[in-house]
This record gives structure tokens, C-alpha cells and sequence, in this order.
């Protein structure tokens, strides 16, 4: 095992900046080639994570709204969806800057949304007790929709 490697199990963040500085340096025949390979495929998978999951919140939350707030709202007049509303807003920012950081992302987005859509329908389904027919078989809203700050689905009669 090498020193680097060693570094590796013992302490992250120095195996961090000495890989930086083998780089800056172009030593790569000292680098922790397979450390590195198998971190920055982690940074991919986590990525990807995050983005699934941001996308399955925000598409529950925008089922919810269209196929439960208006039932909730002639229920109790103080229902306004504020809290649903906070949840999509919190979202659909953290998505902006998740693909900022990570602009190859982009390309996964469409696949991510089609992968997302069933557990959304199923948390909507849960947290709604609506019948699951009550949601379209596949995601009613474009790319454009779910990221426009100004797009809340039109409610629909419960």
C-alpha cells in the first residue's frame, strides 16, 4: 500500500490536498489513481442522489397541490398551501444551484424526472390518502413547468 493510500484511510482531508498538489504539480505517476477514481465516482452516484431526491419532493409536492388543495382549501378557509408552497420554492432553488455546481447533471435531468415520478406518486398517494388513479400514469408536467418559479398546477376538483 502506498503512503498515499495509507493517507487515504487515515486522514481524508490531508489525502485531499496532496492529491491537489500532486496535480497542480502534473505528478501523476504519484497519484492515488485508484482512490481518486473511486471518489469522484462517489461524487457522481451522490449527485445523482440529490437531484433524484430534490425531483421527488418537488413532483409529490406539486401532485399535492393540484390534486389535493382545493379539497383542502373549501375544508378549512385558513388552508392556503403555504407550507407546499415553501417546499416547492425550497426545491425548485436548491435544484438551480445543485446544477450550477453540477452542470453535467443537466443531461440526466429528463430521466431523472421519468425515474422520480413513480415514488412521488406513491409519497403523494401516502401522504394524501388519495387513490393512486387519482395521479397520471406519467409525469403531467414539462422540464420548463417544474423548474418555472412561477408554474403551481391548476387544483383540480378532489
Amino acid at each position: 500500500m502506498t503512503d498515499l493510500a495509507t493517507l487515504y484511510q487515515t486522514d481524508y482531508a490531508a489525502w485531499t490536498r496532496r492529491n491537489a498538489e500532486l496535480l497542480r504539480a502534473r505528478r501523476f505517476d504519484e497519484l492515488d489513481i485508484e482512490h481518486l477514481l473511486e471518489e469522484l465516482s462517489d461524487m457522481s452516484k451522490s449527485d445523482r442522489r440529490e437531484l433524484y431526491s430534490r425531483l421527488l419532493v418537488l413532483l409529490s409536492h406539486l401532485l399535492k397541490w393540484e390534486f389535493q388543495y382545493r379539497a383542502l382549501s373549501e375544508r378549512w378557509r385558513e388552508f392556503d398551501g403555504r407550507s407546499w408552497r415553501s417546499t416547492i420554492i425550497e426545491q425548485r432553488e436548491q435544484l438551480v444551484e445543485l446544477l450550477r455546481q453540477s452542470p453535467g447533471l443537466k443531461s440526466a435531468i429528463e430521466d431523472t424526472i421519468t425515474e422520480a415520478y413513480p415514488a412521488a406518486v406513491r409519497l403523494a398517494h401516502k401522504e394524501t390518502r388519495l387513490p393512486r388513479s387519482t395521479f397520471p400514469e406519467t409525469c403531467p408536467y414539462s422540464r420548463a413547468q417544474i423548474f418555472d418559479d412561477d408554474f403551481y398546477p391548476e387544483a383540480q376538483d378532489g
